[in-house]
């Protein structure tokens, strides 16, 4: 997965690096005739770091498989924005399934292509945190378990934002939700609770585990592109900001999923079959109190006071990610760098 090295350049106008790229190497959402397989008109909130996952992957998936892909979609915020009954905003074959078994259908979508013969059309399932981590996670198993030709992306806003914002198996510690309030001592998601799917998929020994942010466009595309030329269960791993449930500003989102690398609570690699084969690696660390002090969900974290232990041991959180992927300093997998 070798890219064309990426050098943007300030000349004083509104003009960038992206121009001096060969046409084929422009990020997909530069082409005037990408799929905009999410198109206007959906009733997401303004900023949402979900409707921008979505349509980055599937334009990309689009773009991979020259328009042969068929899409399965859990019931979730993603969906309910989007298909408002009885108008749709995709412009890709588009199956709603239930909460929890969006990829036990999209493995049944693709075993039906198989038993026609038609092995040009590929399936995506999509989900959030909760239709994936918690929900869907046992038909999730299922599908790793049989190695159905699925590529199953997880829209990770980190919370049940669709119906209230309530706390979910990807919630980081110390975050404040509807059902993991600031009381007494206690100061939001408790540590210690919660899944690592990413992880969890790895154990699996897929073809194919990826993490991505919405604030790294090439590198989203390029994994997304790389995930659609392999067979077998595949899983991306998306992290997209919720300016409602994480309480930042519209303008933020790809902001803050930045500060979310950058402060290492959210480590961006690839993994096959079972094995971490490349690290984006960390370019300017920044304090996790960074990251944290533009979400509302954390200030019970600095004021009225500050809770140094509590920023102490989230800041732990992070060191171990640094440690475990080497994403400071890594001399064991290669340091591929998509974007400039």
């Amino acid at each position: 997965m070798n890219g064309q090295r990426t050098f943007f350049y300030q000349v004083g106008t509104f003009a960038v690096g992206n121009r001096l790229l060969d046409p084929a190497m422009r990020a997909g959402q530069a082409d005037p005739d990408r799929a905009n397989a999410l198109t206007s008109g959906h009733r997401a909130c303004q900023g949402c770091g979900e409707a921008l996952g979505a349509r980055y992957v599937l334009d990309a998936a689009m773009r991979a498989t020259g328009g042969k892909l068929v899409v399965v979609n859990a019931t979730g915020c993603l969906e309910v924005f989007s298909t408002p009954y009885p108008e749709t905003s995709w412009r890709v074959p588009w199956l709603h399934s239930l909460f929890g078994n969006a990829p036990a259908v999209a493995a049944g979508a693709a075993a039906t292509l198989r038993a026609q013969g038609r092995d040009d059309v590929r399936v995506i399932g999509q989900g959030g945190d909760g239709g994936t981590v918690d929900i869907g996670f046992g038909c999730l198993s299922g599908m790793f378990e049989r190695n159905d030709d699925v590529l199953f992306v997880c829209y990770d806003n980190e919370a049940y934002m669709n119906t209230g914002v309530q706390r979910s198996g990807a919630t980081p510690p110390a975050a404040r939700t509807a059902t993991t309030p600031v009381v007494g001592d206690r100061s939001g998601n408790r540590f210690g609770q919660g899944k690592d799917l990413p992880v969890i998929a790895m154990a699996h020994r897929i073809p194919y585990v990826a993490t991505a942010t919405v604030a790294d466009l090439r590198d989203l595309e390029a994994k997304v592109a790389h995930a659609m030329s392999l067979h077998g269960a595949r899983y991306l791993h998306v992290l997209v900001p919720c300016p409602l449930g994480w309480g930042t500003a519209s303008g933020d989102t790809v902001r803050v999923a930045r500060l979310a690398v950058e402060s290492g609570l959210f480590p961006v690699f690839e993994a096959e079959h079972g094995e971490v084969t490349a690290v984006r690696p960390i370019r300017r660390r920044v304090p996790v109190a960074d990251y944290l002090r533009l979400q509302t969900r954390y200030r019970h974290l600095f004021t009225p006071t500050r809770c140094d232990d509590v920023l102490d041991a989230i800041g732990a959180v992070a060191e171990d990610n640094i440690r475990r992927y080497g994403l400071i300093e890594h001399r064991d997998v290669e340091h591929r760098e998509v974007s400039p």
